[in-house]
């Protein structure tokens, strides 16, 4: 039997990444049509902070027991019913905005109830991904998997901006929202994993995952590295403000603003699936950061539609190095009977990273204005920078991403 030598020679890897692309599309125009119909019904930016807070919520305490479900039981089950919430939650937007529903409420009832999908079903998601390839092409692998959903990133945003302005609101979108996952649930069940004989979940189970995080000290200083920078520099929270008030570029402005990170971050993520990292992945990790923080002080800045457009490219690329780099250590580090949970450990610090930076940076927006949040949060983020290649020396001598493994 003749051995694959890229993970997209594998069947079912292949399977998982066509599955990737809705449950992707789904999440994306979901979020995109959130933040625009929550800003043009309130006008407030604070509201966008309490959209990114209710989806951060259920993440923050969720994630480590959906982390055991994966662990626990059967990984397809978890994550087809986790897309099945999601859609649930489109139909319910979708009927609140055909109504010229107002009240914000059952919004954020309705984004909590996303998070807590999502917190759930992500850690079983992950753990498939990692074992359905040999550990000498997981890095491909996590490159190949990052590319179709960055991919997913790009469409999904720029589809969702079109439906708005072609029907004058955000129905259409959340309708379409609403179908992908359920393509998705359906086909999750037919790859071909191991079922998981169903254990019993525990209070100690659940600290297994935050100790053996804590305990490889490499580990950790990536995961919590991107955990403060996304949260200080997270600029796309705000962008249906900058489209409208700074850049004044409307509804396809919007969702062409919304997918340009994902340009960078698929390219990026196309070479290194075809020529993945090999050395000095740390240094690389520490100037990847810190291009995120200088490209979104540049956003920050810009009162130009195609510089804004550039800044997130380039904001787009410098986080794919960072993200593969990271969930590369997660999966190749840990066993696999511990896979879920330390996906959930990571998936809480990248949650706290997303939707508290969305409530950090609406809350500095009202209090600063626009421009003043985005800036602080990008000199925050060099500064992050900086003062953790102080702290973690390990992470600045890193030179491969098998170094420092615990067996």
């Amino acid at each position: 039997m003749v051995e694959p030598t890229a993970p997209w020679e594998i069947p079912a890897f292949r399977r998982w990444l066509q599955l990737r692309v809705f449950g992707a599309m789904a999440a994306q125009i979901q979020f995109t049509a959130i933040g625009w119909w929550v800003y043009e019904v309130t006008g407030d930016t604070l509201d966008l902070a309490w959209v990114g807070l209710a989806q951060f919520l259920p993440v923050l305490t969720l994630s480590l027991l959906g982390g055991q479900l994966a662990d626990r039981y059967d990984r397809r089950l978890v994550l087809g019913l986790a897309w099945l919430t999601q859609s649930v939650c489109a139909v319910g937007f979708a009927t609140l905005s055909a109504q010229g529903y107002a009240e914000t409420p059952l919004l954020f009832a309705l984004c909590f109830m996303m998070g807590t999908g999502r917190a759930l079903g992500n850690p079983s998601g992950q753990a498939i991904a990692a074992t359905l390839v040999p550990p000498a092409l997981l890095s491909r692998a996590v490159a190949a998997s990052t590319a179709v959903f960055q991919a997913s990133t790009l469409i999904g945003p720029s589809l969702c901006g079109g439906l708005i302005a072609w029907t004058g609101g955000a129905t259409a979108a959340f309708v379409l929202a609403a179908i992908f996952p359920v393509i998705a649930a359906l086909g999750v069940a037919t790859l071909p994993l191991q079922r998981s004989a169903p254990r019993s979940i525990t209070v100690e189970a659940l600290m297994e995952g935050l100790r053996f995080a804590w305990d490889s000290r490499m580990l950790f200083a990536c995961i919590s590295l991107d955990l403060f920078a996304v949260l200080l520099g997270g600029a796309t929270a705000l962008l249906p403000v900058v489209a409208a008030d700074v850049l004044h570029v409307g509804a396809q402005g919007y969702g062409v603003l919304r997918a340009a990170p994902a340009v960078g971050a698929g390219v990026v993520a196309l070479g290194l699936a075809w020529r993945p990292m090999e050395r000095h992945v740390g240094p690389r990790m520490l100037l990847s950061v810190a291009g995120f923080g200088a490209a979104t002080v540049v956003f920050g800045l810009s009162t130009s539609f195609p510089l804004s457009l550039a800044a997130l490219v380039c904001l787009g690329a410098c986080d794919m190095v960072s993200v593969v780099i990271r969930q590369t250590l997660v999966q190749l580090h840990t066993p696999d009977e511990m896979r879920g949970r330390i996906s959930a450990v990571n998936l809480v610090f990248i949650g706290a990273s997303n939707e508290l930076g969305e409530f950090e940076s609406g809350l500095t927006a009202r209090l600063w204005g626009v421009v003043r949040a985005v800036v602080f949060g990008g000199v925050g983020t060099l500064m992050i920078t900086g003062l953790w290649a102080l702290i973690f020396p390990e992470l600045r001598r890193t030179d491969r991403v098998t170094d420092n493994r615990r067996n």
